[in-house]
């Protein structure tokens, strides 16, 4: 009873938000708060918390400078592109882009494309809401080149192109190429604008993942305007990123939508310092890669590692961990876990979260399992103390 009352107050007195050990099977988990840093990009927030800094002031001129312009180093770095702009978060950059290059104009959106995303909000209302006129082009599992071209007037400003990134269509299903749209808008005089939203930039098939589509992919077929996330698949903070035709960008970063999605010093440190970990070749320092990266035989040895501290029956199987934060539904990599039997696997999984360190876990047949991929290997041994200090099993 003791030991009970000392950890509620403890979590009434400690910080709301709470550190999360995550073995839930999901590397991007938007509970979690979707990509974790590298320790090298959490070591210059802390300073930047701690500290001023130069965000917007020329040190050697000592005139006025521009926040977006080390973002803007690193992303012709390591994306490529003319310019680049970033917002804080990719719904936004989808909303600044179309309130400058659409607004009072029509937008074609393939009927195939009218994706929700997560908190219920869906890409049509995203796009009434920057101003335009939204124009559904073809049919679900079928819009085709003509489609778009029979779709077009005077008043169209913008085709868009929204990667179906947290579902799938199969079986009788068309779609023009990113290439083809690209060519067809600027021998109309529009704008092809493509949202990837992963914010994949490697081949992410040599870590026995699927293949996601890049944006460096978009880029090379033509897109005038590539946006992205930076929390998913690119492994850094909370940002939206526009990448693209210089002229197009500027007019984005002078539009006051822009201003009012403006990021903060701390995503313009995390951001700046996440790419440049990739133009350094350091990039399986991020955790999201690195967690794609592992080797089957190190996640089994995790495994073993967590199941020899249970006081409960266990079974180690293989499994799959998802990627998550819209990247593939369902797709991921392989991983091996373990299961620990239980009464009440509910009342399990709970007190795993609600104790010290929180655990999260996942529920399936009757089992609560424990994924290691996307744990550290202190944090497995935290997890290991944990289970070896549990004196009452649900």
């Amino acid at each position: 009873m003791e030991r009970a009352a000392r950890a509620h107050a403890e979590r009434l007195t400690g910080p709301r938000v709470r550190t999360v050990l995550n073995a839930s099977g999901v590397i991007l988990h938007t509970g979690l708060g979707r990509a974790r840093l590298a320790l090298s990009v959490a070591k210059a927030l802390a300073g930047a918390a701690e500290g001023h800094l130069a965000l917007e002031v020329d040190l050697t001129t000592g005139s006025r400078g521009d926040r977006q312009e080390v973002m803007r180093e690193m992303i012709s770095k390591v994306v490529g592109g003319e310019s680049s702009f970033v917002v804080n978060n990719c719904a936004a950059a989808v909303y600044c882009a179309l309130s400058a290059l659409g607004s009072g104009k029509e937008v074609l959106l393939s009927r195939g494309e009218m994706v929700e995303i997560g908190g219920s909000f869906r890409m049509p209302e995203v796009i009434e809401a920057s101003g335009c006129r939204l124009v559904e082009v073809g049919c679900t599992n079928k819009t085709r080149l003509a489609d778009y071209e029979r779709a077009m007037n005077p008043e169209t400003a913008v085709i868009v192109r929204c990667h179906r990134s947290n579902f799938k269509m199969t079986g009788f299903v068309e779609s023009p190429s990113s290439q083809e749209l690209a060519e067809l808008a600027r021998s109309r005089g529009i704008v092809f604008l493509e949202d990837v939203g992963s914010g994949c930039l490697v081949d992410t098939s040599q870590f026995g993942a699927p293949k996601w589509y890049r944006v460096q992919d978009a880029l090379a077929a033509g897109a005038h305007i590539v946006t992205f996330s930076g929390d998913k698949l690119l492994g850094g903070p909370q940002a939206g990123l526009l990448v693209g035709d210089g002229t197009l960008i500027d007019r984005i970063a002078r539009h006051p939508s822009a201003r009012a999605s403006r990021v903060d010093k701390l995503t313009v440190v995390a951001l700046s310092e996440t790419l440049r970990l990739y133009w350094t070749g350091r990039s399986l320092e991020l955790p999201t890669l690195a967690y794609l990266a592992r080797s089957l035989e190190t996640v089994r040895g995790y495994a073993e590692r967590i199941a020899s501290a249970a006081g409960v029956e266990t079974a180690i199987e293989e499994g799959i961990t998802e990627i998550g934060g819209g990247c593939g539904e369902g797709e991921g990599v392989a991983t091996v876990r373990v299961g620990l039997a239980s009464r009440d696997p509910i009342a399990l999984a709970k007190s795993l979260r609600q104790g010290e360190p929180s655990i999260l876990t996942r529920i399936e047949r009757d089992r609560v399992w424990i994924d290691p991929r996307t744990l550290e290997p202190e944090e497995v041994e935290a997890v290991v103390g944990v289970l070896k200090s549990k004196e009452e099993w649900e």
